[in-house]
């Protein structure tokens, strides 16, 4: 993108007139820097010429062997509807470039395919008489992409998004059938199949809402009633709830995210040398890991907190611009989105200098207790609201035993007062999976009131937060941030702490970072 114009190639001066914009449309603008010839002789020349392409290497995903009952289960909530759940598109970063392409969870969850697969593909699940669908269900799933373009074509050069000299190839469609196990055609099959019987007596038409722009357009036309925008938001709620128990496939792709990211905090710790001589050693912190979460998954899961010293009573400080200094605390909190898109959400506090301090100690102490406490109820037949409350009863009985509290913690706990969560204002617990907040559409009593069930995984993650100025505090505990986070497996008898490996108790957190750092 940055290549400058050789003499040869280079534009000759325009008419003043077009160059003011007088003629020229501002949409068009944008190509006045690529420099691509466009003479019939080099059209021939480039297309020509080119040999056989490899044969394919494309096979079945191992979650294609679960997909399949995904979309039975979510065919069965909408009987004789047709049901549209788009990839997305590419999102601009600035101007004319864009961010890399990740696609909808739901559409990722409902076909297996992760990475950067496939920008404005939709998946249409088409209505037929029940039990003639796929896998005995009620809708046949089809996939509109689009598809690999001919060598004789002018996309293959000359289009920067989709050109295969500019981005590569694309898979064939029968790449994606066979990786995907659903049937697939090509996008631009997508308005006639959409509107095929569908109208004001015909198949109503849904579509996930704020996803692709495009595809919402087409569906708006082709349905005649606006009531349709209620069963948008209906589909949106169901392929959110689809995910709230996760299957065996995506529990090993859960224990691989989690995994990975353990080996993300090892690196972590081995560069807080390197953080504490740089001045903005916090990006030091978030580079590791990044770089670590690029080489060994897709991307980050979300945008990584590396927040120390005073930075870490900052809920969300993803700056990264501040020091690391000896003698203080940094919370990390960071998660690798593995090539399936599944990720890890981890959070460790570390002593910078390998030692925690009496008082920091004491805090992290507090966090972890509370943290235990939750472990111990995160359990079938246990609400999820439950985790949390089990938590707060530790955090404000230590509030209280350092008189911190302006009411005793029984009077605080109650739904009236709250006044420990001056401290700690966040929640304890979300779903995990595809989206490091999964499941965020699902409706309250599925969530915050839910039974625990085998095959949820979510996090528990309580904190002590007493930012630099907060007068109500000892000057002790002023600066001080602690969080520690975990990811949870609930099981038939209990819960599997997934994120277990990477240390928790103080003493452990110390002998782990000493050895790491050789001392």
């Amino acid at each position: 993108m940055t290549t400058e114009p050789t003499p040869e190639t280079a534009t000759p001066a325009v008419d003043p007139a077009v160059a003011h914009g007088d003629e020229q449309p501002l949409a068009d603008r944008g190509s006045n820097r690529s420099q691509r010839p466009g003479s019939a002789e080099f059209l021939r020349f480039v297309t020509s010429g080119w040999g056989e392409r490899p044969a394919s290497t494309a096979t079945r995903n191992p979650a294609a062997d679960h997909t399949e009952r995904r979309r039975a289960a979510l065919s069965a909530h909408f009987p004789g509807e047709r049901l549209v759940i788009p990839a997305g598109t590419f999102k601009v970063r600035s101007n004319d470039t864009d961010y890399r392409f990740r696609p909808h969870s739901a559409f990722a969850h409902l076909t297996g395919l992760g990475v950067e697969q496939e920008p404005d593909a939709v998946l249409v699940l088409h209505p037929v008489p029940d039990g003639e669908g796929d896998g005995g269900s009620g809708h046949r799933a089809v996939l509109y992409l689009r598809p690999l373009a001919g060598r004789d074509t002018a996309e293959f050069f000359s289009d920067s998004r989709y050109g295969e000299f500019w981005v590569g190839a694309r898979p064939t469609l029968e790449d994606v059938e066979t990786e995907t196990g659903i049937r697939t055609a090509h996008l631009d099959d997508l308005r006639d199949a959409l509107a095929k019987d569908a109208g004001a007596d015909g198949v109503q038409v849904l579509v996930v809402p704020d996803v692709d722009e495009a595809v919402e357009e087409v569906v708006e036309e082709i349905r005649a009633t606006e009531a349709a925008g209620a069963r948008d938001e209906r589909l949106a709620e169901a392929l959110s709830e689809l995910r709230l128990l996760k299957d065996a496939y995506e529990v090993e792709q859960m224990r691989l995210a989690v995994d990975t990211t353990i080996e993300g905090f090892e690196k972590i710790v081995r560069a807080l040398p390197a953080a504490q001589e740089h001045r903005r050693g916090e990006r030091v912190i978030e580079g590791t890991f990044v770089g670590h979460a690029r080489q060994e998954g897709n991307a980050v899961g979300y945008e990584t907190i590396a927040a120390a010293g005073e930075h870490a009573t900052t809920l969300h400080w993803i700056d990264n611009d501040g020091p690391v200094r000896a003698g203080d605390l940094v919370l990390v909190d960071a998660g690798v989105e593995v090539d399936s898109l599944y990720t890890a959400d981890v959070t460790r506090t570390l002593p910078v200098d390998g030692t925690f301090t009496e008082v920091q100690r004491r805090v992290y102490q507090a966090v972890l207790d509370a943290a235990d406490a939750a472990f111990a109820v995160a359990k079938p037949g246990t609400r999820f609201r439950d985790v949390h409350d089990a938590a707060m009863r530790v955090i404000a009985a230590r509030l209280e035993e350092w008189g911190l509290l302006p009411v005793s913690a029984e009077d605080s706990l109650k739904p009236e007062n709250q006044h420990h969560r001056r401290w700690m204002v966040h929640g304890t617990s979300h779903h995990l999976g595809l989206d490091v907040h999964d499941c965020a559409q699902a409706r309250a009593e599925l969530y915050l009131d839910a039974e625990l069930q085998p095959g949820m995984v979510f996090t528990i993650e309580p904190g002590l937060y007493f930012k630099s100025d907060d007068l109500l505090v000892p000057e002790e505990y002023r600066g001080i941030g602690v969080r520690i986070e975990d990811d949870v497996l609930v099981t038939a008898d209990g819960n599997e702490n997934l994120s277990a490996a990477l240390p928790r108790d103080p003493d452990a957190v110390e002998a782990w970072m000493q050895g790491l750092l050789g001392r």
